[in-house]
């Protein structure tokens, strides 16, 4: 693997953790929206990764690179998609969307968990900023050696 595969590597890293903190984000910015162009609550979004070269699951690479050169080349993302999970139902008759029974539907969006997963986005994200750093600092302590 050269340097700059491994720098991709971190790149592609760092490009799919940025776009799940975007989609973290605007998750917890709709926290509270009642009513979409749909007409119903916001439904919480969520990223799926996937390795660049989707051909094999996660164990058949891992057996193709015992003692070989692996081929993976990063991370990207297959798919942003809506969570199926059921809506909050509140009890405020005053509000402009209360159904005839005083509920309110809102957001599927749990603003703890999604606070846990913006943390752990960043923490991905700087890991592949410390190994991208790592790999710019091997290649110039390799260029030292040839002085």
């Amino acid at each position: 693997m050269s340097v700059f595969n491994s720098i991709n590597i971190s790149a592609s890293g760092l490009t799919a953790e940025r776009l799940r903190a975007d989609i973290i984000s605007k998750n917890i910015a709709n926290a509270d929206t009642t009513r979409t162009a749909a007409g119903t609550p916001y439904r919480r979004q969520v990223v799926i990764f996937g390795t660049k070269d989707n051909k094999k699951s996660f164990s058949e690479h891992l057996e193709h690179a015992k003692g070989q050169k692996s081929n993976l080349m990063g991370v990207e993302v297959n798919s942003i998609q809506d969570d199926p999970s059921p809506f909050k139902r509140i009890y405020d008759p005053g509000h402009p969307d209360a159904d005839e029974s005083g509920y309110v539907l809102m957001p599927n969006v749990d603003i703890v968990s999604e606070m846990a997963n913006l943390i752990s986005a960043t923490r991905a994200y700087e890991a592949n900023v410390t190994a991208m750093n790592g790999t710019k600092a091997m290649a110039l302590k390799a260029l030292e050696i040839g002085k």
